[in-house]
C-alpha cells in the first residue's frame, strides 16, 4: 500500500554543470537551494538584492542590473535611525548611509556583470502579493517593518506578472544570447496572507510561469512547490512555524534538483563534495585517537584528488581543515 503520491521530475534538456555561471534571485527558498549550490562549489551569485518575494520586484531588479543602475542617497530612506532601500532586503540596511550605498552598489555591479555572462538565471517566485507605498504608489521589495498603514497590498493578476517577466526577458535575451532561465515556485506558505489568499497567490504564480515556459524554448520549470506540497505533503516536513520547509524537506528538494537539473558528470562531483561536507561535520569522541588521525589523512587525500581532477574548484578550506 502506498501512502505517498510520488511523481517523476523530468530532467532538463540543457543541464547545469560546474563551468556554468549561475545567478539566483527570489524568495527565501532560493537561498536554501542557492546555499547548497555554493556549498557544492558551483559558481553562484545569490540574491544580489537580498530576498525578494513578488515577481514584479524580481523583474524590476533584473531591469536595474541591465540598466547598470547606480544608487544614490536619494534612493534611501531613514526609518528608526536605520537607512533602507525599498528595492533591497534589510541585510543591506544600516546606520551608516554611505556604507549602505557602497554595499548596494557593489552588489549591483556584480549582478550587472553576472547577468550579462550567466549561463543560468534561476528565479524563485514566492508570492503574488505586492506592497505599494500609499504616498506615491511605489512598488516596494521589502517593507522594512514600516507600519502597515503606509502600504496598499495588492494581488498581482497573472497577466501583469507575465507582462513584467516577459519584458524583462526580451531585454535579457538581447544582451545575453546564451542564458537559460529556470523558474521555481517557493513551497513556503505565506500564512500571514491567509490560507485561502496564499493558495490563490501560488495559483497566480503557477499560471504565469507555465504560460511563459510554454512560450519560450529557453525557459524551464522545476517543481519544488509540488515536491513539498504534493509529494511530501505532511507537516512533519515543516519547521515549528508550519510555514517553512524543514531541513529534511529542503534536502529532498535539493536531491531532486541535482538529479534533474545538473548533468551527470557534475552530479558525480557534487556527490563527492557532499561526502567531504559530511566528513567536515563529523565530531569525533577523541581527536587524538589513531583512528581519527587516519580518517583525517584519508579525507585530505580524497580532497587532494578532487582538487587535481577539478582544478577550477577551490578546496583550500577543506585541505586546511583535514590537514590541521
Amino acid at each position: 500500500m502506498n501512502f505517498r503520491l510520488t511523481f517523476p521530475v523530468a530532467p532538463l534538456g540543457p543541464s547545469m554543470q560546474y563551468s556554468d555561471k549561475l545567478l539566483l534571485s527570489g524568495s527565501c527558498f532560493a537561498e536554501e537551494i542557492g546555499h547548497r549550490l555554493e556549498q557544492h562549489k558551483f559558481d553562484v551569485l545569490l540574491n544580489p538584492n537580498g530576498i525578494l518575494f513578488n515577481p514584479l520586484s524580481i523583474a524590476h531588479s533584473m531591469q536595474q542590473y541591465l540598466d547598470n543602475k547606480h544608487y544614490s542617497a536619494d534612493d534611501l530612506f531613514l526609518h528608526e535611525d536605520i537607512w533602507h532601500s525599498w528595492d533591497h532586503h534589510s541585510r543591506f540596511s544600516g546606520t551608516d548611509r554611505d556604507a549602505v550605498l557602497a554595499q548596494i552598489n557593489a552588489s549591483q555591479a556584480a549582478a550587472s556583470e553576472r547577468l550579462r555572462e550567466a549561463d543560468w538565471l534561476v528565479i524563485t517566485l514566492g508570492s503574488a502579493h505586492a506592497y505599494y507605498l500609499k504616498e506615491n504608489n511605489r512598488l516596494v521589495g521589502n517593507c522594512h517593518k514600516v507600519p502597515d498603514a503606509a502600504f496598499t497590498k495588492k494581488l498581482i493578476p497573472a497577466d501583469e506578472v507575465i507582462s513584467a517577466l516577459d519584458n524583462m526577458m526580451h531585454r535579457l535575451f538581447f544582451v545575453n544570447r546564451k542564458v537559460n532561465i529556470l523558474f521555481t515556485v517557493s513551497p513556503v506558505r505565506y500564512a500571514r496572507d491567509g490560507v485561502v489568499e496564499n493558495n490563490l497567490s501560488k495559483a497566480v504564480l503557477l499560471q504565469a510561469v507555465h504560460h511563459l515556459v510554454n512560450k519560450f524554448d529557453r525557459l524551464f520549470y522545476f517543481p519544488a512547490y509540488e515536491l513539498v506540497l504534493d509529494d511530501l505533503r505532511d507537516y512533519r516536513f515543516y519547521k515549528e512555524d508550519m510555514v517553512h520547509p524543514n531541513e529534511q524537506a529542503v534536502q529532498y528538494v535539493w536531491e531532486h534538483f541535482l538529479k534533474a537539473c545538473v548533468q551527470p558528470a557534475s552530479q558525480d562531483v557534487a556527490h563527492q563534495i557532499a561526502e567531504v561536507i559530511r566528513a567536515m561535520g563529523h565530531r569525533p569522541f577523541n581527536r587524538e585517537s589513531p583512528g581519527h588521525r587516519q580518517f583525517m589523512a584519508a579525507m585530505e587525500k580524497k580532497v587532494k584528488q578532487l582538487q587535481e581532477k577539478n582544478p577550477s574548484l577551490n578546496f583550500g578550506d577543506e585541505l586546511l581543515f583535514f590537514h590541521s
